[in-house]
């Protein structure tokens, strides 16, 4: 009973599943001042609290009558009356408050990444009153110096196996063709994404011709523009590869290519901090949630829980911020199992619906560049070799970037960044060589570490609502390809929770009860 109630429809949209339900009422369709306490002039929205005096207010001593000491010691009589009258409160009029979140918001978004900035953008876009939906984005690391984002190699590709994967991207490319469309600022300089269309290269050996031409009808049947070669139309138009053990290859004719991403991750902070979105620097620590005891009709007991109050320890502090919420977002890329873990999801008995973990953990993935005179030059598009490596043109100076993921077995630790570098000498190299001949003289320059937000269970998105949290929502276990279907996926998420339902693209095969169900929407194109 509850397995076939799982693959049943989504219910009731974001006003049904807790939107302006949080304690302390509904913020949702009010007027921006309509909130808060009442003849007090503190607004929940905002962090920065302002005092309304009524008639002349109170006398100051003439501050030139007083020592340093006596002043200070003044401020200090000041702050423990304010104290005394608020026990508890860490709030001061004397102190600034800028860094810490809002009181309350309906939506708490956890990760700032361009995902979780992409669900923001989209629900302020498709709000149905200008400043109806109030949102807060949490961000952990607000240098984005360990953002998947920003140390990705910035591909975007239609070359899928799966439909879903196909439309997401096929919208993405769009969005990102007409950038200064979506996400102009008045005043602001235009965004220049300095996107390269050289397309992707997928290579199979005999044992993949099957599969890639399965994949290539997928493709076309969806609108991607794609084509097959053989071994000998490759060395045609790509006279620089070594065609040994390539049976086909199929070629992205457009919309694919490659970006910078800190230009869009930074367009879109800017775009959504223009709509009213607001920022916190901090880490989520604690959900405060109300649960509900069920029991279905074939007799399986069950807990829905709904979150009332997202804890946030800002930077620099060891105290937490409370903001109640109606909505949380759990878009927190490689952390999001942890965030799931925080809310209670995956502590039930084992092979049970509340024992069903969120399979999303961090893997670490390395990223070299090297240069190389001989290279392929300005025609090479991204290569995807049949061994798992890859690689690109980086800029007009035969430069290249590249990498391969690596097994099971030989996962790295992803407790840090730090690059193996005899990982290229021993498992890319030699694949690279054999296929770019020219590649035997590189000499690598650079390299990093990034992070996928990988999802074990079949390497694709999680996206939508949780099915016993009522009111968490997924955008995360993109494994690689969140970046480029971002624009997408924010869309997606924001229909469901404003709409109860998937409108322009069905992202059902990727909901959370799959892992339940135990039904893999399974990719085969990964990178």
């Amino acid at each position: 009973m509850l397995r076939g109630a799982l693959r049943f429809g989504l219910g009731p949209g974001l006003l049904g599943r807790g939107l302006g339900t949080h304690r302390g009422g509904s913020t949702l369709g009010k007027a921006e001042g309509s909130g808060g306490c009442r003849g007090s002039g503190v607004s929940p929205v905002s962090s920065h609290v302002t005092f309304r005096t009524r008639g002349p207010g109170p006398r100051w001593e003439d501050s030139g009558s007083l020592g340093a000491g006596d002043w200070d010691g003044k401020v200090s009589e000041i702050k423990k009356k304010i104290q005394s009258i608020l026990p508890g409160g860490a709030w001061s009029p004397l102190c600034d408050t800028s860094h810490l979140p809002p009181e309350h918001s309906d939506v708490v978004i956890v990760g700032g990444g361009v995902v979780g900035l992409s669900v923001a953008y989209w629900l302020k876009r498709l709000e149905k009153q200008q400043g109806a939906i109030r949102v807060l984005v949490v961000e952990r690391d607000h240098t984005y110096s360990q953002a998947s984002t920003v140390l990705s190699v910035g591909g975007i590709r239609q070359q899928f196996s799966l439909p879903e994967n196909i439309q997401l991207s096929l919208f993405s490319v769009e969005f990102l063709r007409n950038i200064n469309e979506y996400l102009a600022v008045v005043d602001d300089p235009p965004l220049d994404l300095q996107f390269n269309p050289s397309g992707y290269l997928f290579l199979a050996s005999e044992e993949g011709a099957t599969i890639m031409e399965n994949n290539v009808k997928v493709q076309r049947q969806e609108g991607a523009k794609v084509c097959l070669m053989s071994p000998e139309q490759l060395r045609k138009k790509f006279p620089w590869i070594n065609t040994e053990g390539v049976a086909l290859a199929s070629y992205g004719l457009e919309n694919e290519g490659w970006f910078d991403p800190w230009c869009l991750l930074q367009g879109l902070r800017r775009k959504v901090q223009s709509m009213g979105v607001l920022f916190c620097h901090g880490e989520v620590t604690r959900f405060v949630s109300s649960s509900n005891h069920m029991e279905t009709a074939s007799g399986e007991k069950v807990t829905l829980k709904r979150i009332h109050e997202v804890h946030v320890k800002v930077d620099h502090s060891q105290e937490y911020q409370p903001v109640e919420c109606a909505i949380v977002v759990n878009a927190a890329g490689a952390w999001s199992g942890r965030i799931a873990e925080l809310a209670g999801i995956g502590r039930g008995p084992p092979g049970t619906l509340q024992g069903t973990k969120l399979p999303v953990e961090p893997r670490k993935r390395y990223v070299y560049l090297w240069h190389c005179p001989q290279g392929p030059g300005l025609e090479a598009p991204l290569v995807a070799d049949p061994s798992g490596a890859y690689f690109r043109r980086e800029g007009l100076g035969n430069n290249y970037l590249g990498g391969c993921s690596p097994s099971e077995e030989e996962e790295p630790d992803p407790g840090n960044l730090e690059v193996d570098h005899d990982f290229f000498q021993e498992k890319v190299w030699p694949h690279l060589a054999r296929r770019v001949p020219a590649f035997e003289a590189l000499k690598v320059r650079r390299a990093w570490a990034g992070y996928y937000d990988y999802n074990t269970f079949d390497q694709n998105g999680v996206v939508g609502p949780h099915p016993l949290v009522v009111n968490m929502y997924f955008a995360t276990g993109f494994s690689g390809h969140g970046l480029q279907q971002a624009p997408a996926v924010g869309r997606a998420v924001a229909e469901v929770m404003l709409e109860g339902r998937f409108q322009t693209i069905n992202l059902s095969p990727f909901l959370f009860s799959r892992f339940y169900l135990g039904e893999k929407a399974q990719e085969r194109c990964i990178i």
